[in-house]
């Protein structure tokens, strides 16, 4: 009897374990996979040789079906500059492909700096998705939204097949016109079927009259300022940090295929201000902005799991999205109650490593959106990422590459083959849209997530946290800085612009002109300092 309930015993736990281990391997048929990735970079000189957009994109919905269907993922045969055939030939999976992308059901775009109407269409049609509704989104919606929506649209069982591409040849345009040339790119009238608009605007007009202009680069050198001060860091302090940084980054560009920049470099040359380093935003030299002088494009190609089985695709290949989180409350720079902090990044990012079930420093691999030193810095500080841990693997955008409106894909597709690489590996690609604007982190990894992909929003939470300040442009008296830079323009200080405390809590923008008053806003802190401000000027109180 003994021997006999011993026995019963072990078939029970071991029928328990049965099931746990298939429990962990079960997978929902409608979870969204990333199945494919493609990636296509060209450095042709020649403009008249060099292929416009459109052609990358194409290409790099090619290389994706490819991917997905390769039994040995051809990442490095098919990740260099290489012609369209070649990928096809390197892989034996070529009516997989076919299958697989005439599946595809929507088509999300990016709208970059070229002049398609309806880049879906065109790109569906071109690579034999004829059936599929073309998506464009335009500036303002974050790159993450885009990829939400579409894994999103799988998980509901909306679609069963999405494709995400994007795509810039900014060098192509950079050498036209250096060389006087006129490039003629083909012409798309018909709107997309449907397009994606951000609902509120981004940078309002005081902002930008104030001398900062439609370009981001001055308003995260006034949020650096401020982040400098908050933390007690001195001037120097600030500026050799960001340049150990990113000198850092320019050697992981340089080795890295899908990297734009071939050439590292040291940290006193990124530091300072040179003939070919030229101050763009004190403290903001060229080399700390995000490069989009560039000729990249990706795609991701996501479909549910029961598709990617019936047509076959090897579970290898398969790139789960865990966790995805967002924020999309918009606060005006000025307005923001604390210049250094970003709410939608700490509650969207901390909700995406709660829900991972992750702490930071167990990522396997990190990629901080990097279009400006302190949108890394931030996003670190808030989400509890430590400093002690890699914040990129591309290399970032000032060296790597950062294609206007799609660096996101860009990144996300090279995680896609760092994680294939190291099976049970997880990584993370974080979002930034506008000025730290909205936020967005996604959690991937080659096992799916237990309980499945989720999408989380915050930006309710967002909103109900957020105090924004009055803003005031018509204010005559004393104030306080709170924030600040030194714009450059033909590589001379132009304005120097400060974001101020009033007495009664509400905040005002100004500027000078006077090569003094800049001269010290770049030799000493000056956030926290006493200024008076006249009809939208200031100076410093004697």
């Amino acid at each position: 009897m003994k021997d006999q309930i011993e026995k019963d015993q072990i078939e029970k736990d071991q029928t328990e374990k049965d099931q746990t281990e298939k429990d962990q391997n079960y997978i929902d048929p409608r979870a969204p996979v990333l199945v494919g990735v493609g990636l296509v970079q060209q450095k042709e000189t020649d403009p008249l040789k060099a292929r416009e957009p459109l052609a990358l994109m194409i290409e790099a919905v090619k290389r994706s079906a490819h991917d997905a269907c390769a039994t040995a993922s051809p990442a490095d045969a098919c990740a260099a500059a290489l012609p369209a055939d070649a990928c096809a030939a390197a892989s034996p999976a070529g009516e997989g492909a076919a299958a697989l992308i005439a599946g595809i059901e929507d088509v999300y775009v990016p709208v970059g700096r070229w002049r398609y109407r309806n880049p879906g269409r065109l790109i569906a049609d071109a690579v034999g998705a004829g059936n599929a509704r073309s998506i464009s989104a335009l500036p303002g919606i974050s790159q993450q939204t885009i990829i939400s929506e579409a894994c999103s649209s799988i998980a509901s069982g909306k679609t069963r097949c999405a494709l995400v591409v994007g795509g810039e040849a900014g060098n192509r345009i950079l050498q036209a016109g250096i060389q006087g040339v006129e490039l003629e790119d083909t012409v798309s009238t018909e709107l997309a079927d449907v397009v994606m608009k951000p609902h509120e605007e981004m940078l309002p007009d005081y902002e930008i009259d104030s001398g900062l202009g439609n370009m981001p680069v001055g308003y995260y050198a006034i949020i650096d300022s401020a982040y400098r001060y908050a933390k007690g860091q001195s001037i120097d302090e600030r500026r050799d940090e960001m340049a150990a940084r990113y000198s850092v980054f320019s050697e992981m560009a340089r080795n890295n295929p899908q990297g734009w920049n071939d050439e590292s470099y040291a940290s006193d040359y990124i530091r300072e201000h040179s003939a070919k380093n030229s101050m763009v935003a004190f403290p903001y030299t060229k080399l700390h902005n995000s490069s989009w002088n560039i000729d990249q494009a990706s795609a991701l190609l996501f479909c549910c799991a029961e598709e990617a089985q019936q047509l076959g695709i090897p579970r290898e290949n398969w790139i789960f999205p865990r966790v995805f989180t967002e924020a999309n409350h918009m606060v005006n720079l000025t307005a923001r109650e604390a210049l250094h902090r970003c709410p939608g990044a700490e509650l969207a990012g901390r909700a995406a490593f709660d829900a991972a079930g992750i702490a930071p420093e167990e990522l396997d691999f990190l990629e901080l959106y990097t279009c400006f030193p302190v949108a890394q810095d931030v996003y670190a500080a808030e989400s509890g990422i430590p400093a002690d841990i890699d914040w990129s693997f591309t290399g970032a955008m000032p060296f790597a590459g950062g294609p206007f409106n799609s660096f996101v894909l860009h990144a996300t597709a090279q995680l896609a083959h760092k994680l294939r690489s190291r099976p049970g590996s997880t990584g993370m690609v974080t979002t930034v849209s506008g000025v730290l604007t909205k936020q967005g982190f996604a959690v991937w990894g080659t096992a799916p997530a237990t309980g499945g992909y989720r999408f989380i929003d915050v930006t309710e939470d967002v909103a109900n946290a957020s105090q924004p300040k009055e803003v005031t442009v018509d204010f005559n008296g004393r104030g306080s800085v709170a924030g600040y830079t030194v714009m450059y323009r033909k590589k001379t200080p132009q304005r120097g612009i400060v974001v101020a405390d009033l007495p009664d809590g509400r905040r005002s923008i100004a500027y000078t002109e006077d090569p003094a008053v800049m001269a010290e806003m770049e030799s000493r802190e000056i956030c926290g300092r006493k200024i008076d401000l006249k009809e939208g000027c200031f100076s410093f109180v004697s």
